[in-house]
């Protein structure tokens, strides 16, 4: 292609026609920006011509120095983008990936393996076994852990015993007022058949409801009648012994008379 605009000053390898030049960074501003326009298009009219003609998937981005998108594409420029990743990804050899990823399994299982074994001998410490091989500071590290344990322990146990004593005695407290009712429930029913039966009772008996009152009449006139028999009987007794009297005293004086002569 010709560009006669292009200033080749700098390059002595300049030809005179359509000669090649040297391709290295332009130097002057100006003519590296009127490079850049016409061999941006004439970039883009190729990338044209070859979806074209050839009916070929084509995408071209191009950045300016001063930061501007130039950008061509027959289809989609993110399908196409898109579309090469999963061809360089189809075209990295399979057994490649293969390898790595059991190269990244076998590493993540020897440091399962070394975890799971720190493990075992920690449990089996705590256990107060596996100790020869522990010096007086990881003992005493050791024990430490230990009582740390058991405290944590003892203050959860006391917690779950509180909680569990304190819902017996609300259950027994629960318990204890329904007995209670339950009670009160009986005993009032009792008194209620009790006063029925004794109205049942009452009402079967003659006179109905009168016959209470009747017998106490009939009782105050027996006491009555009893309180005369006895005054009476105290009466003539009394008037008898009165008539007694005055004979006894005849008696007495006829007898001292009787003396005297």
């Amino acid at each position: 292609m010709d560009f006669p605009n292009e200033s080749m000053s700098d390059s002595p390898q300049r030809k005179i026609g359509r000669g090649k030049i040297e391709i290295k960074r332009i130097e002057n501003t100006t003519n590296r920006q009127v490079t850049f326009c016409k061999r941006r298009n004439g970039l883009l009219k190729k990338a044209y011509e070859l979806s074209v003609l050839c009916d070929a998937e084509v995408a071209l981005i191009v950045f300016s120095s001063r930061g501007r998108l130039y950008e061509y594409a027959n289809n989609s420029v993110k399908e196409t983008i898109a579309r090469y990743k999963k061809a360089c990804s189809d075209s990295s050899g399979t057994g490649s990936a293969t390898e790595a990823n059991a190269q990244f399994y076998q590493q993540e299982a020897d440091k399962l393996r070394v975890q799971i074994s720190n493990l075992q001998n920690n449990n089996r410490q705590m256990m107060g076994e596996s100790l020869g091989s522990m010096n007086a500071k990881e003992l005493k590290n050791l024990e430490s852990k230990l009582e740390k344990g058991i405290s944590r322990i003892r203050s959860k146990k006391n917690e779950l015993l509180f909680a569990e004593i304190e819902y017996m005695q609300k259950r027994q407290e629960i318990d204890l007022h329904n007995n209670n009712q339950l009670l009160r429930a009986k005993i009032a029913e009792s008194e209620r058949n009790h006063s029925h039966h004794s109205n049942i009772n009452m009402s079967m008996l003659p006179g109905g409801t009168n016959y209470e009152p009747m017998q106490s009449q009939n009782q105050q006139q027996q006491y009555e009648s009893r309180g005369y028999f006895q005054v009476s009987g105290l009466q003539s007794s009394s008037s008898q012994m009165t008539a007694l009297q005055p004979s006894s005293q005849y008696a007495r004086q006829d007898h001292m008379s009787l003396q005297l002569v």
